[in-house]
C-alpha cells in the first residue's frame, strides 16, 4: 500500500513578489525537472491525485454515497456538468482569449485567511498545513473527517490553480487545467457528501461527537467566507458552494427519514393505517420528541459554538416532515375514530406547548406554519363531521334499545333523591357532553358543529322515543313520571349549558313532557270517570260517594311526589281542575231532579263535597285556589232560601269564572226552578255581566283560567222552560 501523500495538482507557481515556500519531500519528489513541458508535468501530477481520490471515495464516502446516492450523485453531476461547460468554452476560445480575460494573479482574500485561522484551533495560512495533516491527501482528510483541514488544503489548491490560470500557464494545454479543476471540484463535492453523511448520522443510534459537528459548522462558515458571492468574471472555481443550503437539505432529508421510520414496520415509505393509527401516532410522537430532545440538548450546543442556528433548522425540518406524514395518513384514514385521532394529534399532541415533555422545553407556535394545510384540515373536519352524524344517530339508537330492554324486563324506575329516575337523561347528557368536549378540544368551529349535530339528532330522537314508549306495555305512573323528569332535566340543563345552540330542542322536549303528563292524567281519569256518575243522584244524598274519588286522587298524588317541579304542581292542579270540572258537569246535567227538601239536602251535600275537595287538594299542595268558589256558588244558588240573594251568587260566579256561558247560567237556574219573571230578570242581569266579562277578557284584564268552557251542557226541556 502506498503511504499517504499530499495531492499535488500541478507545479507551484511563484510570482516574483511571493516568498519561497517550504516544500515537503513528497511534493519535491513529484516536481518536474523542467518548466518547459507543462503538459507532461500536469498530466503526470494529476494521475496520483485522481487515484487517491478514487481510493478515498471507495473507503470513506461509500456509506454516504450509498445512503444518499440520489442527492450526492446529483450534486456531483451538477458540478461536473458546470465544469465541463466551462472547459468547452475555454477550449473553443483558445489561448488568446484566455490571455485577454485574466491579466493579474488573484490573491487569496484576507478575510478568508482570517476566518479560517480563527475557526481552527491549530489553523494556519493556506500555504502552511496543520502538523497532523501533513503528508495526508485531501481525500484521506475527508475520510478521517478532518473537514476543516481538508477544506483549507482545497482552498489553497484552488487559489494556486486560479493563479496559474491567470498567469496563462495552461495556454498550450487547457486539458491539464480541466483535469486539475475537475479534481478540485470532485474533492469539494466529496466534502459536501461527507457533510450530508454527518448530518444523517447525527440522529442515528451511534450519533456524531460534538467536535465533528462544531467542525462541520466551521467548514460551512469558512466556505461562505471564502466564496461570498459569484465572481464577476464567472470563474466556476470560486463560485459559492452553498454548503449551508446543502446542510439544511440534508437536515430535512434526515428528518423525513426519521419520521417515516415511525410505524413503518420495516417497509420503507409504507403508509399503514389499518393496524393501529393510535399506536402509529404514539410512535411518531415518541420518535420526534426523542430526536428534538437530542437536538436541543446535544446537537444545538455543538453547532452554537460556531454560531450555527441548528435548532431552528431541525425544528422546521421535523415540522415539515411530520406535516407530510400526517397528510399521507389523512389520505388513507377512514372512520370517525381515525379522523379524530389525526385532528387531535395535530392540534393537541404535536401542537401542544409541552410536547417535549420537559420544563423549559417548548415548541414555538408562531413562526411555524400550520401542521396541516388549511384545505387538508377542512377536508378532515368535513369527513369527521359526516361520520359523526351517523355515529351519534347510532348512539341514540343504542339508548332507545337499552330503554326498550328495561321495558321488556319490567324494571321499575329507581328513585334517586326523591324523584323517579330513568337512565335516559344521563345517557343523553354523557353522549352530548362527550362529543362536544371532543370537538372543542380540536377547535371552536368543530365544537359548534358537533353541538349542532347533537341537537339535530336529539330533536329527532325525542319524538321517536316518545312514540315507542307510549306504544309499549310499560306505560305506568312511575315510568311516565321518570320520563317527565328526564325531559325536564334535559331541557333545563342542556339549554343552560349550551345557550343559543340548543334552543331548537325546546319544542320537542316540551311536547314530549306534555305528552307524558297527559297520559298520566288520562290514566287517572279513566279510573275516576265511573265514580262521578253517582253525583247528584238520590243515592248520593245518603252515601259518601266522594271518598273513593279522593282516595284515588291521594294515591295518584303519591306518584307526583316523585316528579320534579314545576311539572308535579302543574299535574296536581290539572287533577284538581278535572275533579271540580267533572263534579260540576254532573251537577249541571243531573240524572234526577230535586224538589223541596231534597233540593235543600242536595245543596248541603254539595257544599260538604266542595269543602272535602278543597281540603284534600290543599293538603296535597295544590295551588289552584281559584277553583274553590265554583261548587259552593252553585250549591248556594241551589239551596238559597232568599231568592233575591241568587243575583249576588250569580255575580260572584260570573266574576270568578269569566269563561262561563249563557247555557251554563240557564242550566243552573233550571236546577232551582224559579218563576218566569225572576228567571228572566236573573238571566238578563247575567247577560250584562257576561258581556262585561268578555270585554275585560279581550283587554287581557282576566286570567287564563278555564273551567266552565270545557263543560258541555245539553239542552233539556227544563232548560227550555226556564228560558221561556
Amino acid at each position: 500500500m502506498p503511504s499517504p501523500q499530499t495531492v499535488t495538482l500541478g507545479p507551484e507557481l511563484r510570482s516574483p513578489k511571493e516568498p519561497e515556500e517550504p516544500q515537503t519531500p513528497a511534493r519535491s519528489a513529484r516536481r518536474t525537472s523542467s518548466g518547459k513541458e507543462p503538459s507532461a508535468h500536469h498530466e503526470d501530477a494529476m494521475r496520483p491525485g485522481l487515484g487517491t481520490l478514487r481510493r478515498a471515495f471507495s473507503r470513506a464516502s461509500q456509506r454516504a454515497l450509498t445512503q444518499a446516492s440520489k442527492e450526492n450523485s446529483g450534486l456531483l453531476w451538477r458540478s461536473s456538468r458546470s465544469l465541463l461547460r466551462s472547459f468547452r468554452r475555454a477550449l473553443d476560445e483558445g489561448p488568446a482569449t484566455g490571455q485577454s480575460q485574466v491579466t493579474t494573479v488573484p490573491e487569496v482574500p484576507s478575510r478568508v485567511m482570517d476566518g479560517v485561522s480563527q475557526q481552527a484551533s491549530t489553523g494556519v495560512g493556506p500555504k502552511e498545513l496543520e502538523p497532523e495533516a501533513e503528508g495526508k491527501s485531501v481525500a484521506d482528510l475527508i475520510t478521517e473527517r478532518q473537514l476543516l483541514a481538508a477544506f483549507k488544503q482545497l482552498q489553497h489548491l484552488e487559489t494556486r490553480l486560479v493563479a496559474e490560470k491567470a498567469s496563462h500557464t495552461f495556454e498550450q494545454d487547457p486539458t491539464a487545467f480541466a483535469r486539475r479543476a475537475m479534481d478540485v471540484c470532485l474533492h469539494y463535492d466529496g466534502l459536501a457528501a461527507e457533510i450530508g453523511a454527518i448530518v444523517r448520522e447525527t440522529l442515528g443510534p451511534d450519533g456524531v461527537d460534538a467536535a465533528s459537528l462544531t467542525e462541520l459548522a466551521h467548514v460551512v462558515r469558512a466556505e461562505e467566507e471564502a466564496h461570498p458571492a459569484p465572481p464577476a468574471d464567472g470563474d466556476f472555481l470560486r463560485t459559492p458552494r452553498r454548503w449551508r443550503q446543502h446542510w439544511e437539505e440534508a437536515v430535512q432529508r434526515s428528518a423525513q427519514e426519521r419520521v417515516r421510520r415511525a410505524g413503518a414496520g420495516g417497509t420503507s415509505g409504507a403508509v399503514n393505517v389499518a393496524p393501529g393509527l393510535a399506536q402509529l401516532l404514539a410512535q411518531l410522537g415518541g420518535l420526534v420528541r426523542h430526536d428534538l430532545h437530542k437536538v436541543l440538548l446535544e446537537v444545538q450546543p455543538a453547532y452554537a459554538a460556531a454560531g450555527f442556528p441548528a435548532w431552528e433548522s431541525y425544528l422546521s425540518a421535523f415540522h415539515g416532515a411530520v406535516a407530510q406524514r400526517l397528510q399521507e395518513l389523512a389520505h388513507d384514514a377512514r372512520g370517525c375514530e381515525q379522523l379524530y385521532l389525526l385532528l387531535d394529534w395535530a392540534a393537541n399532541v404535536f401542537g401542544s406547548p409541552d410536547f417535549l415533555g420537559a420544563p423549559g422545553l417548548t415548541l414555538p407556535t408562531k413562526p411555524l406554519p400550520p401542521l396541516l394545510a388549511p384545505d387538508v384540515w377542512a377536508r378532515l373536519e368535513s369527513d369527521y363531521t359526516s361520520f359523526l352524524e351517523d355515529k351519534i344517530t347510532g348512539c341514540f339508537d343504542g339508548i332507545l334499545q337499552l330503554e326498550q330492554s328495561r321495558w321488556a324486563a319490567a324494571e321499575a324506575p329507581d328513585v334517586l333523591q326523591g324523584l323517579y329516575h330513568a337512565p335516559l337523561s344521563i345517557d343523553v347528557h354523557m353522549l352530548v357532553a362527550e362529543h362536544v368536549k371532543a370537538g372543542g378540544a380540536i377547535s371552536a368551529e368543530l365544537e359548534a358543529t358537533t353541538l349542532r349535530i347533537c341537537a339535530r339528532a336529539l330533536g329527532l330522537f325525542v319524538p321517536r322515543f316518545e312514540k315507542a314508549f307510549l306504544e309499549s306495555e310499560a306505560v305506568s305512573e312511575p315510568h311516565l313520571g321518570a320520563y317527565v323528569n328526564a325531559c325536564e332535566e334535559l331541557r333545563t340543563s342542556l339549554l343552560a349549558r349550551f345557550p343559543g345552540i340548543l334552543e331548537e330542542l325546546e319544542k320537542p322536549l316540551v311536547a314530549a313532557t306534555c305528552s307524558f303528563q297527559k297520559h298520566l292524567l288520562q290514566g287517572l281519569q279513566h279510573d275516576m270517570q265511573p265514580l262521578f256518575r253517582v253525583v247528584c243522584t238520590k243515592s248520593w244524598l245518603t252515601q259518601d260517594t266522594l271518598r273513593p274519588l279522593m282516595d284515588k286522587v291521594v294515591a295518584f298524588a303519591h306518584h307526583l311526589e316523585h316528579v320534579a317541579q314545576p311539572r308535579a304542581q302543574e299535574t296536581l292542579q290539572e287533577v284538581h281542575r278535572y275533579v271540580v270540572r267533572e263534579y260540576l258537569a254532573q251537577a249541571l246535567r243531573p240524572r234526577e231532579r230535586f224538589r223541596g227538601l231534597e233540593r235543600v239536602n242536595g245543596s248541603q251535600k254539595m257544599s260538604l263535597d266542595a269543602q272535602a275537595i278543597r281540603d284534600t287538594f290543599q293538603g296535597l299542595g295544590s295551588e289552584a285556589m281559584w277553583l274553590d268558589q265554583a261548587i259552593p256558588c252553585v250549591a248556594e244558588i241551589l239551596g238559597e232560601t232568599y231568592k233575591d240573594d241568587i243575583r249576588r251568587h250569580l255575580e260572584t260566579l260570573i266574576q270568578s269564572y269569566p269563561d262561563i256561558r249563557r247555557d251554563h247560567i240557564l242550566a243552573i237556574l233550571a236546577l232551582r226552578r224559579l218563576g218566569h219573571r225572576r228567571n228572566h230578570s236573573l238571566l238578563q242581569h247575567a247577560q250584562d255581566l257576561l258581556r262585561a266579562a268578555a270585554k275585560a277578557a279581550s283587554l287581557g284584564a282576566t286570567g287564563d283560567h278555564v273551567l266552565f268552557e270545557e263543560i258541555e251542557v245539553p239542552t233539556s226541556v227544563d232548560v227550555l222552560i226556564t228560558c221561556i
